[in-house]
């Protein structure tokens, strides 16, 4: 009999109940006063600063023909958002990939082919009334006195190397389901439901019988156990159409450290870079946008999994803008280059700023060889740390060269969502802050790097960003 392969789904498609029932009794004398309702201020999220609204001139705003430069400046403006402190280390990206493990393991301990034990997943609220299956958190995975079909569940997870005898955790089956809704899609007016509402021009007649087609990520895992993601192209219906869902394998690329430098001894960087906790306050490489983003969703999920039930909707992590990026690494502020305040890249004393290649071939003259323990530079104004050099970090803004021409100036972006069927060159993703292995020049915050979007590299990470709801006062 095949051996199913469990993928963990994970739905972020959060549906807003309408209130009802409530009484209009909110009347002065007759006046609008409007509606009454609770006020509620955001609380700070664990390890995020918020970088408050502004505006500056973004990009290159001075050419240099020594480095072949040119100047591309445009005026933008940015709303408030939480960023994280740091870039995502080690250590938070493994309890990601433990929290994937899990979800397997207690899939399979209630699967029939394996522990076949029901209670580790609900099918039924507290009141009997059935629901949507779902793991059980609260049930813990066994560690003794273990049944032959419980040690089959938890070792199925894991493999022998062959020639070394250690066990490891089997990075191709650390596959991560998530699905979302496509807000933005779902309101542009050609994808309206009613033809009516398709054109306001009066003059025009709607065509009702127009078959407007729309593209949707799909994802599924096939009779073999192998997951398969497909875009694909149907009539639109409903607004189902604009949820779409991805599998992500999130297990972090070790081989970046041998297949970025050839013929160099960094082999004990891939053995140990991501799974020894001496690094485990190092930012986390390896990665690509992909699973930069699918940790992304997860965040999210993790965090209304620690919620009481009916808590208030938050907006979702994701990565950051190269608009937020570069605003946040500029200080908000046209002027600066870098996160700090003065142009160069060390202090009258001789101190380094950050973590970057000084010299050519020198890597340790700033005191580093590979990444930096995050944090171990001064942060910038808005409390950041590590917007220039240590990793370079993935955005969600598509990478085109053409740059800012195509975006608006007002929380700019350029989003693309490139099927699999589409050529290679349509799948970058803009990379800002350069690393530790780049030279000052591409340290600087208005420069900006293509990476593709499912190449993992040994100098690139990522950090998360959320949208702030409510007010603050914009930097000055």
């Amino acid at each position: 009999m095949k051996k199913l392969q469990y993928i963990i789904f994970a739905g972020v498609l959060l549906i807003i109940a309408g209130s009802c029932g409530k009484s209009l009794n909110n009347t002065v004398g007759g006046e609008v006063v409007g509606e009454r309702s609770s006020s509620w201020a955001e609380p700070k999220p664990y390890g995020m600063v918020l970088v408050s609204r502004g505006s500056l001139d973004m990009g290159v705003s001075e050419g240099d023909s020594l480095w072949d430069i040119q100047a591309n400046s445009k005026g933008i403006s940015v709303d408030n958002f939480w960023m994280d402190e740091t870039e995502v280390t080690n250590s938070k990206y493994r309890q990601f990939v433990y929290w994937v493990r899990d979800s397997i393991i207690r899939e399979r301990l209630a699967s029939p082919e394996y522990g076949n034990d029901e209670t580790f997943k609900i099918d039924v609220d507290e009141y009997g009334d059935p629901v949507k299956p779902h793991l059980d958190w609260s049930k813990r995975i066994p560690t003794r006195n273990l049944l032959d079909e419980e040690i089959a569940a938890i070792n199925s997870i894991y493999h022998v190397h062959p020639i070394t005898g250690e066990s490891y955790l089997d990075p191709m089956q650390m596959n991560f389901m998530y699905e979302w809704y496509d807000h933005t899609e779902a309101a542009k007016r050609r994808y309206r439901l009613n033809p009516n509402d398709r054109i306001l021009n009066t003059d025009i007649t709607p065509n009702l019988e127009e078959v407007i087609m729309i593209s949707k990520d799909t994802a599924y895992v096939d009779e073999s156990g192998i997951p398969i993601n497909e875009t694909i192209v149907r009539p639109l219906s409903s607004l189902y159409d604009f949820v779409h869902t991805k599998i992500t394998n999130i297990y972090p690329d070790t081989t970046v450290w041998v297949n970025d430098f050839k013929n160099a001894y960094n082999e004990p960087y891939m053995r140990l870079y991501f799974s020894h906790p001496g690094y485990n306050e190092y930012p986390v490489v390896g990665v690509t946008w992909e699973q930069a983003t699918a940790f992304c969703h997860w965040r999210t999920i993790f965090y209304y999994m620690g919620q009481k039930k009916g808590s208030r909707r938050i907006e979702p992590y994701r990565l950051p803008t190269e608009a937020e990026y570069e605003f946040a690494a500029r200080n908000g502020r046209t002027e600066n280059k870098y996160p700090w305040d003065i142009q160069g890249t060390q202090t009258s004393k001789g101190c380094f700023m950050a973590n970057f290649k000084p010299g050519e071939g020198n890597y340790t003259k700033d005191g580093n060889m590979i990444p930096a323990k995050v944090a171990s530079y001064s942060p910038n104004d808005f409390g950041v740390y590590d917007l220039a050099g240590n990793v370079a970090e993935w955005t969600s803004t598509a990478y085109t060269e053409s740059g800012l021409e195509n975006m608006s100036d007002m929380n700019p972006d350029l989003k693309y969502n490139a099927a699999k069927e589409d050529p290679y060159a349509s799948k970058k993703k803009v990379v800002k802050g350069g690393s530790w292995k780049d030279v000052g020049m591409y340290i600087r915050a208005d420069m900006r790097e293509g990476e593709y979007q499912n190449q993992p590299r040994s100098y690139i990470g990522f950090r998360c960003v959320r949208t702030q709801l409510g007010f603050a006062k914009s930097k000055k």
